[in-house]
């Protein structure tokens, strides 16, 4: 997988603010939590061309990740996991670290 280079302009920026700031309501994030949101383009078969991926990290470092399966720009705030995940979104060294 690779980081898609937008050209898409002030509406794909305002796609990742978006999906940044329903993963801050969704699990209640303080307002200096990191959040990473990126589109990325995926070449393996049976991959979207196109998935959003986002990850965030809270108290002692610990990064919790999770991706959507379509562009950015086609994420709606029920496509976010739901709060109660919180804890299994951790991610683990060494497994799922292709992601980000």
């Amino acid at each position: 997988m690779m980081l898609q280079h937008s050209k898409q302009g002030h509406g794909h920026r305002d796609a990742l603010d978006r999906v940044k700031d329903w993963t801050r309501e969704r699990f209640e994030l303080p307002p200096d939590a990191a959040i990473l949101v990126a589109e990325v383009a995926c070449t393996l078969p049976g991959c979207p061309p196109l998935e959003t991926v986002v990850a965030f990290w809270t108290a002692n470092d610990r990064r919790h990740q999770f991706k959507l399966f379509k562009p950015v720009a086609e994420v709606l705030p029920d496509d976010l996991p739901p709060s109660w995940m919180k804890n299994a979104l951790v991610a683990i060294a060494g497994i799922g670290d292709e992601c980000c």
